[in-house]
């Protein structure tokens, strides 16, 4: 059974020996998924995108819904607070997994991000402090996406294939660890997710890890670009199936220039 050690955090993702991932390869990874989603910049730990119903927080940028707020994307930031309270890391008060995020309108949140409200910096602090266990979610996210693409799938020939392909990625032709492989694969899930929410699908066509290995051209003999490319196919299609009202095509050009990080 292979595992994947990251800060002490050890991972199934198959059959093999044990594996380590160092610190310094952990903290690469870390850094450009946050300069992928927030230019590395503090500003952006805590923020609400134009066009967007939902704020972003944390260097991989996981969605937090105000309250009473339905979307059909997954909220992920709840999850980041569930697996840092599993880990015993003391959550800011009043903020727990169960929690909405703090500011009901775009306008209220702004405000309390202009004049550094108590409770702002109360959880831009802990976000700033914690961005070691963030990535480590990420990471964790990840080795789950696996199992979890897998259960989704009735036919035995096109989960084989799909496992294959993820593990094309996750290792070299020698079975070391591929370490740009690992960050396509971190990046990608927290940035379209695992491809297994249903609602996260315009007109039944998903968009997520699962879809973007479903595309793969294990021909190519560059593999960063035929996930590159596999993936840009998918969030075109998403551009294309998405309502007319969310504008979605202003999206391509930053998403384009992410995935060419994965190769370039």
């Amino acid at each position: 059974m292979r595992w994947l050690l990251l800060w002490g955090l050890m991972v199934c993702v198959g059959v093999g020996s044990t594996l380590q991932l160092s610190t310094k390869q952990a903290s690469f990874i870390a850094q450009k998924v946050w300069q992928n989603e927030g230019a590395g910049k503090d500003k952006y730990l805590i923020w609400w995108n134009e066009g967007e119903d939902f704020a972003s927080l944390g260097i991989g940028h996981f969605i937090w819904f105000p309250k009473g707020h339905t979307e059909r994307f997954r909220e992920v930031f709840p999850m980041v607070l569930a697996y840092m309270e599993q880990k015993g890391v003391a959550l800011p008060k009043g903020i727990t997994p169960q929690s909405d995020f703090p500011w009901q309108t775009k306008e209220a949140f702004f405000w309390a991000k202009r004049h550094k409200s108590i409770y702002y910096m109360r959880l831009f602090n802990f976000l700033k402090e914690t961005m070691e266990y963030q990535a480590m979610f990420m990471a964790d996210r990840m080795m789950k996406a696996l199992p979890q693409m897998l259960e989704s799938i009735d036919d035995a020939d096109k989960a084989a294939t799909i496992e294959r392909r993820f593990n094309h990625m996750l290792y070299r032709k020698d079975g070391t660890l591929d370490e740009r492989g690992l960050y396509i694969l971190i990046d990608y899930t927290n940035f379209k997710g695992e491809g297994t929410l249903k609602s996260e699908r315009y007109k039944g066509q998903g968009w997520g890890l699962l879809q973007v290995l479903e595309h793969l051209d294990e021909t190519n003999p560059n593999k960063y670009r035929a996930f590159a490319d596999a993936a840009k196919a998918m969030l075109s299609r998403r551009i294309k199936n998405a309502p007319p009202k969310r504008g979605e095509e202003r999206w391509r050009r930053g998403w384009n220039v992410r995935l060419d990080t994965y190769w370039k």
